[in-house]
Order: C-alpha cells, then structure tokens, then sequence
C-alpha cells in the first residue's frame, strides 16, 4: 500500500537500469520481481509484519528490495552497514530489534529472530498505527549516538511528485539519512543508482566516467579530498551535471577552487538532519554559500541567530534521548546562521563554537583560509581551554610538504595576518598524517 506508486513506476520502467552494483546493471523489472520474492521469503524466516527489524547490509539490488518489501510489511527498519560493525550489538538493543536480517557479501539473505520485543511506548504506538518506521543512529562524532525514529509515510509523501531522472551515485549509505533520500529520489523518479566498492576519489571518479553519472550528491570533506588527490585529471567527467553537498559546512574556498576547476557543474548546498528529514534548497549560486531552504512541508525560523525547524517528516522521537522539540513543535537545529532576505548562511554548530575572550570563532572560517595554503591537504579546528581567554584557536594539520612545526607555523602566521583577524589564528598547531573524517567523510574536529 505504502509503496504502491513505487510498483507503478517501476513496472512503467521495467526494462530501464535501476542499479549499477559491481558494475553490472539490474532492471526494474527484475527489482519487481525480487520484491515478490522477498516478500516470501521473509515470511518464510518468521519475520513478522511490523517488526523491528535491522537491515544488515551495503548497497547491493538484493538490499534495496530488501528495504522496499519490509516497507510493505510495515516493519520499522534499522539500517546498519559495515561502517557499524562494533556498533552493532548496542544499536540492536537500543532499536529493541525483533528480527535480524542479514545480506552477506555474496547477496546471499539470512534472517533471524533475536527473541526481544519491543517495548518502547514511541515503537508500540507506530506499531499500532501500522506505519511502517525508520530507526536512524546519529554518527556520535560529540557524544553517544542518538537513535531517532521516524514514521516513514510522511517521509514517502515528497517523492510521489515526479521530478528529474538522473544517473546518481550512493555516496552517502542507506543508514543516514542522505543517503536513504538519494535511494528513494532515484527510484520513485526511475532514474539509476550507481553504487561503488569504497569513496576514493579515483574509485568515485572513474566509475562518474565508466556510467555516465549525472549527479554526485556528497560531503564538503570529499570534495576537498578530491582537490587535493587531483583523481579528476585521470578521468572523463563530462557527464556529471550536479554536485549536493550537505552534512557540515563547506569551506568557502574550498567551494570557489571547486567551481572554477568545474565552472559548467552546478554547486547545489543541501540540507538536512536525522531528526527531520532532507529539505528543498536552492544556492544562490554555484559559488556562494547562500541558500534558500524549506519548501512544502517545512517551516523555519531564527530564534538567536539559530535556525529552527518544523517538520511534516520529523521524527516521532529518539529512543534513548529526550526530546528535543519546543512545546509547538520545533526543532532546535544548533546550527548558528546569517540572514540576507530569503537566503542563510550556516556558519556552523553553536556546540564548535570557540569563544576567544569574547570574540567569536567559527572552525569553518578558519579552515578554509588555512587550506589555501601551499601544501595543506586538509585542517580541522577546534577550540582548546585557555586560562586567561578562555579559548584558544587549536588547528590540527595535515601537510602534503615536509615542513617541520616550526617552519609551518612561520608561514602559517605571515599567511593569516591579513586574512583572519589575531584573534583567529591558530596559537596551538599540530601536525598529523591519519586523515580527519570519518566513514561519512565528515570532517572530525574532535578526533583525537
């Protein structure tokens, strides 16, 4: 029922790509037809209708059927990728999973029940509803990860418009709440999804080449990762119409260096939180970090230079954290914007804040005056306890020259002293060779 304008589109589609996994193609009539075949199967395992039930698997057409039949059994899914894996065990107990289904390496399907039954009153009331449901886990990059869940119906609503068909990669996995958008634009409009084996940017760019790939929806730590490896010169990426990016603030000179390398690929800023779902935006331009966001079923507003969001697609609720929506029903983003009409500038989270004896710093601004330097393939700033300021600027570097510490902090001051007030400037200053992302190539700030 849920997803019946789904089985429409593509039984109209049939005989078009639906997935591009390990470079071979499948269609959406074998995505039908797989549908049906699991659907038996899972009844078959015991699986019941409107279980809890953990998706254990990565892209692969077996795993997008998968998500699409147990939609249609009302089951409230809890998608967990190998990027997970130590996770697992704490994530099964928090979601209060009932059954446990498992796609192996191979696409082979294993399922089980775990003998638990979900208690939790947001879990029985979305039972009760017979709603299907969606357990997403925050990446726990300050604290210990939230599990928000979220009836998928409302979710469903904005794809039944039709829009543009497009070749797209999955960068972003079908356990964030990205990536679960990317899945279910692509297929609810027949376009194709490329899926690919890891985010090299030399793995992302020659499989842009090999399918034609019209859109890459991504982080801004990718695409300065992808500056910095130079991977684009090695490929043809002709086809590629659209880069999104979303998930944390993107460095503005990172965006600039983008578009004039890319000046025919628009720059398209996204989005979006766990908590309430992907919103329609629109960047002033391919090379400003202006954006207009909301649209049909969304609200905003700035309450102390914060944004605020309601939501048709909100979540019912975390499972193991209070709820964070105001009494009418907003959501308190955290993060800290500028207002210009019906644009916003997101200067970052009020969280990374770094307050330097009352001056305000944003890491984002920071970082992206530290990467136009000579030699620096990647910065993440935060701010360090200071008796007498009460912070300090604290840059973690990682260089692609030789450079000792003393050397790079020379230059690093003659280079920021007309770019950034002295206030800004880093005072403590380390330099690394391990990367600064995590598996969603979001930018950690406070790795250790």
């Amino acid at each position: 029922m849920h997803i019946d304008f789904l089985r429409e589109r593509f039984a109209a589609a049939r005989d078009k790509d639906a997935l591009i996994w390990r470079d071979q193609s499948v269609t959406y009539g074998w995505l039908l037809e797989e549908l049906d075949r699991l659907s038996a199967s899972l009844e078959a395992a015991g699986v019941k209708t409107g279980a809890v039930v953990s998706v254990e698997a990565d892209f692969s057409p077996r795993a997008v059927a998968l998500l699409l039949a147990l939609i249609e059994r009302n089951a409230i899914l809890v998608p967990l990728t190998s990027s997970v894996e130590e996770k697992k065990p704490e994530f099964r107990e928090i979601a209060e999973v009932e059954s446990v289904v498992e796609i192996r390496s191979d696409d082979s399907l294993h399922a089980w029940n775990t003998g638990t039954t979900a208690s939790h009153p947001l879990l029985v009331g979305l039972k009760q509803s017979q709603s299907p449901g969606l357990i997403l886990f925050s990446s726990g990059s300050t604290g210990k990860s939230k599990a928000a869940l979220h009836d998928i119906v409302p979710m469903l609503e904005k794809f039944k418009v039709p829009r543009q068909t497009l070749r797209t990669i999955t960068f972003l996995l079908f356990d964030h709440i990205g990536g679960f958008n990317t899945l279910m634009y692509n297929l609810s409009n027949s376009g194709c999804v490329i899926t690919v084996a890891d985010r090299r940017p030399d793995t992302i760019c020659r499989a842009i080449e090999q399918h034609k790939v019209q859109l890459l929806p991504t982080s801004p730590t990718f695409v300065n990762l992808l500056l910095v490896s130079e991977a684009y010169r090695q490929f043809d990426l002709s086809s590629l119409q659209t880069v999104t990016y979303g998930t944390e603030v993107m460095p503005e000179s990172t965006l600039r260096r983008f578009h004039a390398l890319f000046p025919n690929i628009k720059l398209q800023q996204t989005y979006g939180l766990s908590e309430v779902g992907i919103m329609r935006s629109k960047s002033k331009s391919s090379d400003s970090l202006w954006v207009k966001v909301g649209g049909e079923g969304f609200e905003t507003r700035i309450v102390e230079g914060l944004l605020e969001i309601k939501a048709k697609s909100a979540m019912l609720g975390y499972l193991n954290a209070p709820s964070p929506f105001t009494d009418d029903g907003w959501f308190k983003t955290g993060d800290a914007v500028e207002v210009d009409g019906e644009y916003i500038k997101i200067l970052g989270r009020k969280s990374e804040l770094i307050n330097v004896g009352g001056e305000k710093v944003y890491p984002a601004e920071v970082e992206s005056t530290l990467q136009l330097m000579d030699g620096v393939e990647d910065v993440a700033v935060r701010g360090e306890p200071n008796p007498i300021t009460g912070h300090v600027v604290f840059a973690r570097v990682k260089l692609s020259t030789d450079e000792d510490l003393p050397a790079f902090r020379k230059r690093m001051h003659e280079f920021c002293k007309d770019k950034l007030a002295r206030f800004k400037i880093p005072q403590k200053i380390e330099l690394v060779e391990k990367a600064m992302h995590g598996e969603r190539f979001k930018k950690m700030r406070r790795g250790d």
